[in-house]
């Protein structure tokens, strides 16, 4: 066994045949967090401006 391949082959057979199966085996796209951080600054900055608006149309400010 060599320092890059820590298990024995018939453990890595399993890990192997486990990751092959179910949610394991999808593709999926790459995160991106730029697209999170500017979701989030739309979905704050959206809040802020209804809880800006909600006074003026109830006419308390």
């Amino acid at each position: 066994m060599t320092q890059e391949n820590r298990l024995y082959p018939e453990d890595q057979a399993k890990v192997d045949e486990f990751l092959s199966k179910g949610i394991n085996s999808v593709e999926r796209k790459p995160f991106k967090p730029f697209k999170l951080l500017l979701f989030l600054i739309v979905v704050v900055s959206g809040l802020s401006w209804i809880s800006l608006k909600l006074p003026e149309l109830a006419g308390i400010y």
